[in-house]
């Protein structure tokens, strides 16, 4: 026998995933058919093959079983046809129909919130991201704690740290509720490195711009057509989740700060929210919020409405906000008319990947930034020449050269435009802007 022969394939098995999804009596915008779409992105961007699905319509969840006992019971056949290893299930489920499930089929349950932190952990790459995706994990077990976290007790604990008569799974309980401290307090600390940076930029004002949407609808595609930058983009869902910030110019001259941030997606887990505010705060804190929609998505719709209900529970559902129709590319020709125009006010039509549309884009984004600043007329002596440049910089103006120094016309910052008045011995300021 040659060696070769006798190596050992220690690749993973590749999980076979059965999905299951109950559809409500009342509509939610979302049919069936499409959350078990979208669950099998989500297993198989977690690694696993989608071997089958099953559903049912009921009016909530059974509170045993999920579905209902006689549909779960059919799940056992439905494992033996396909041997699926793993079950995944639409919605969070409590601990109780988890263990039922998993006693019947003798398999891994997941639910849906336990499917996307998953991917969340394979995908988080920076030391904030990760902090991120342990705290959301931490807080989604905790309550599902059986005996699955021994081993925390060579992380932060040791001998003399159990109480007396302290069972294990009360010293797991503990090891995981001081850890959860331990990294609030870490992304506290990150919270304030942001907010010193954002108000660094607040400073210097300028711009930024937060690029929000559901989870690949194309931001980050966008980010680069728009910065020429070289983000990492892929077809699949939470391909970036940590924030992406750069630097763009409109046709103005104006520069603003550009960022890529996690998508959003229909049931995104409430404690995934809450980790994650360090992170949406970028959101709440923008200038300006470019909603980027999937045009080629047939519900593109309920996409936007569970956006803005993130956006909502985050504060940040009524920041000002373009909307931006992305991936005509994929559209029938027919289907690329622009919205009536009753519609078109505040939306675009784009193509990221082509370049279609993004000089109107690039437009309706002066705009809207315009339309937050003060209109100026001033003379900055030419000893202020640094101060003139910022100008430039930060807002959409005209200069002239004249003898007593450089005219500054246009749009501004309000802070940029009160040092800029501050420093004309000439100088009018108009409350309208020229939005």
């Amino acid at each position: 026998m040659s060696r070769a022969d006798t190596l050992i394939d220690l690749t993973a098995p590749t999980e076979r995933a059965f999905l299951v999804a109950i559809q409500p009596t009342a509509e939610d915008g979302w049919p069936v058919e499409r959350r078990l779409a979208e669950l099998g992105a989500l297993a198989e961007t977690a690694g696993a093959t989608v071997v089958g699905s099953a559903s049912q319509r009921r009016a909530a969840p059974d509170p045993v079983w999920y579905l209902g006992r006689g549909r779960a019971a059919d799940l056992a056949d439905e494992k033996a046809l396909t041997d699926f290893t793993v079950l995944v299930v639409d919605d969070e489920l409590r601990p109780n129909q988890q263990r039922s499930l998993e006693k019947l089929l003798d398999c891994k349950v997941l639910d849906r919130s336990a499917l996307i932190l998953d991917i969340f952990a394979r995908h988080a790459t920076t030391h904030e991201g990760r902090l991120q995706v342990e705290l959301a994990q931490l807080e989604y077990h905790l309550p599902r704690l059986t005996r699955m976290w021994t081993h925390l007790s060579r992380t932060g604990a040791g001998i003399g740290t159990r109480g007396p008569g302290e069972s294990q799974l009360e010293t797991d309980r503990r090891l995981i509720r001081q850890r959860i401290k331990k990294l609030k307090a870490e992304l506290t600390d990150v919270k304030r490195q942001r907010s010193t940076s954002s108000r660094q930029r607040d400073e210097a004002e300028v711009a930024t711009v937060a690029l929000v949407g559901y989870t690949n609808a194309g931001k980050s595609t966008l980010l680069n057509a728009l910065a020429g930058a070289e983000v990492y983009v892929a077809d699949k869902v939470f391909a970036t989740l940590d924030p992406t910030s750069r630097r763009a110019a409109l046709p103005s001259g104006q520069r603003f700060v550009l960022t890529d941030t996690v998508g959003f997606i229909n049931k995104l887990p409430h404690d995934l929210i809450e980790a994650f505010q360090a992170t949406l705060e970028e959101v709440v804190r923008a200038d300006l919020l470019i909603e980027v929609v999937d045009a080629s998505d047939p519900d593109f719709v309920a996409q936007q409405a569970t956006v803005q209900a993130v956006l909502t529970e985050i504060g940040a559902g009524d920041k000002p906000r373009l909307t931006v129709f992305n991936k005509l590319d994929l559209l029938a020709p027919v289907d690329r008319t622009p919205a009536p125009a009753p519609m078109t006010d505040g939306v675009a039509f784009v193509s990221a990947l082509s370049g279609a549309g993004l000089d109107d884009l690039r437009e309706a984004i002066q705009v809207a930034l315009r339309s937050q600043m003060v209109r100026i007329d001033a003379v900055i002596p030419y000893d202020r020449g640094k101060l003139a440049a910022r100008a430039r910089a930060v807002g959409q103006v005209e200069e002239a050269f004249e003898t007593a120094g450089i005219r500054i016309s246009g749009d501004l910052p309000p802070g940029m435009a009160a040092e800029v008045l501050a420093a004309s011995p000439r100088a009018s300021r108009s409350s309208d802007s020229s939005a």
